[in-house]
């Protein structure tokens, strides 16, 4: 700039030509007269030089991440080290290899800094294959033709673009848990690294240093099977966009139209492989087979535990007089059995059934486990049948009378003393067999019959389970002749009697 302001000051302030001070300046003509009427002095912008000589490490940087990655699965101490990375490439090609220690040990810092050290928090602008990200997503479905508000778990690999999805009836610890546990075991491994939101059912506080306090409960599970857990900042959830995008993709193919369902554990399995024939498709950007690009997440998966993890959690009740108790802040009544009225009973929760155990930790009473924001109740009746038909006595100075269904009270009272304990074992057996609404339907048929002995309720029950007789048409062979239509009429009739005997054709 300094030359340039001298050739300027000498033109317009001492007045010399052009070709004067090309001379003065050594420099060519086209040179003086291109700054003497330059208009724009803008700064220019500096381009970063890029160096494109190639180095000698890179036939080996492939072989470099895959040892970095693999160290993934590996206690921290037994990762490797600069140094033993160059010993072992200095051993596995020592007819060809060339580099300097301070070449390798530069590439491995910033390799180790991309797939380890990455800030909490933020995700990383380049997705490593094994990283997987979760969020829930709400659906509609039926089962046995009532309709659930239910939610589905979703499983994103960005690296693959790969998804997996599981409906549940809710969004608790236990769904979240057994939704990955059906997903690890599918994919035979555990993923590296996972990705949440910071939902209550595994965060209790988030602290000011942006560290989390997690339940027990999932301080278990991930230790049981070994990934680390990394999470967006609060109200972020655009941080995880690959699981955000799944969640809408998944309900859309998957979940249009509203499922129509008998079980939903096996409607589940059909999921995961619904999610594995999608994965056949082209991935949006790399143009490869998502399930192609999806191999390479599963070559970094953990190893599956050996010993399997119980999604369940453990929880002591108050039963009431009547063998009852309730979960969800009331909302939801189990029945238990009647040897557990007044006293504390302890209960196995999963995402499907509430147990409820007796004292060696084994399983009484199974339900199915209800959810939703409204009153419900779930009664198991064998165990109650078999206290009263012990002692049909005592029916009416109990509670469980007043439980009893309507059917079911009016049965008993007109039946004698000496018939209610065998009634109520026919009753039982029939629950048994099938289940208690059929028994039910059973004694309400008997009512209206009055049929107050065992084996007329037994042959009723018999009769209601036996398939409907259909018969089938029938089809006359060619020889039969058809009839003629006839009139409607007397005359009609005389005429058929005159020719008595004989087939009119």
């Amino acid at each position: 700039m300094t030359q340039q302001n001298n050739i300027r000051k000498m033109f317009f302030e001492q007045g010399l030509n052009i070709s004067d001070i090309a001379k003065e300046t050594n420099n060519d003509r086209k040179t003086v007269r291109k700054y003497l009427f330059q208009e724009d002095w803008s700064p220019e912008t500096q381009r970063v030089p890029v160096n494109k000589s190639k180095s000698k490490l890179d036939p080996f940087m492939a072989e470099i991440d895959e040892w970095l990655v693999a160290d993934k699965k590996a206690r921290k101490k037994q990762r490797h080290t600069a140094k033993r990375v160059y010993e072992r490439l200095c051993i596995l090609h020592a007819d060809h290899f060339d580099c300097g220690y301070k070449t390798v040990a530069n590439y491995v810092a910033r390799r180790k800094k991309e797939i380890y050290t990455q800030r909490e928090g933020f995700l990383p602008l380049v997705h490593l294959a094994g990283e997987a990200q979760i969020d829930f997503g709400s659906a509609d479905f039926y089962e046995h033709g009532c309709l659930h508000s239910g939610h589905y778990l979703n499983i994103s690999f960005p690296y693959s673009n790969q998804g997996y999805t599981q409906l549940f009836k809710g969004e608790n610890q236990e769904c979240l848990f057994q939704g990955m546990i059906n997903i690890f075991n599918h994919i035979a491994g555990v993923p590296m690294r996972i990705w949440f939101d910071n939902p209550s059912t595994i965060v209790t506080r988030i602290l000011k240093d942006g560290k989390r306090d997690l339940t027990d409960a999932f301080l278990r599970f991930q230790n049981h099977f070994g990934f680390e857990a990394a999470f967006c900042n609060p109200s972020s959830g655009h941080e995880k966009g690959s699981v955000e995008g799944k969640v809408g993709y998944h309900r859309r193919n998957l979940l249009v139209p509203v499922p129509q369902l008998t079980q939903l554990k096996l409607f589940n399995e059909e999921l995961l492989i619904r999610c594995d024939e999608d994965a056949k498709r082209c991935h949006y950007k790399k143009e490869q087979v998502i399930a192609t690009l999806h191999l390479e997440d599963r070559k970094t998966l953990l190893t599956l535990p050996r010993n399997s993890f119980e999604a369940c959690r453990y929880e002591s009740v108050s039963v009431d007089p009547y063998g009852k108790f309730t979960l969800e802040k009331g909302l939801h009544e189990y029945s238990s059995a009647p040897k557990f009225a007044g006293e504390k009973a302890q209960l196995k929760i999963t995402a499907y059934e509430v147990i409820v155990l007796d004292d060696h930790l084994r399983a009484v009473i199974t339900h199915t486990r209800l959810y939703g924001s409204t009153r419900q109740e779930s009664m198991q009746w064998i165990p109650y049948l078999e206290q009263l038909s012990i002692r049909p006595g005592a029916l009416k100075y109990t509670g469980i009378y007043q439980l009893l269904p309507t059917p079911l009270q009016q049965y008993m009272d007109l039946c004698s003393k000496s018939e209610r304990g065998k009634l109520l074992k026919a009753i039982l057996k029939i629950t048994n067999d099938s289940d208690f609404d059929k028994a039910v339907n059973a004694v309400s048929e008997a009512v209206s019959y009055g049929a107050t002995d065992p084996d007329s309720l037994m042959a009723i029950y018999s009769r209601m389970m036996l398939p409907e007789f259909k018969i089938k048409p029938l089809e006359l062979p060619d020889t039969v002749p058809v009839l003629a239509k006839i009139k409607s009429n007397a005359e009609a009739y005389d005429m058929i009697l005159k020719h008595a005997g004989r087939i009119r054709c």
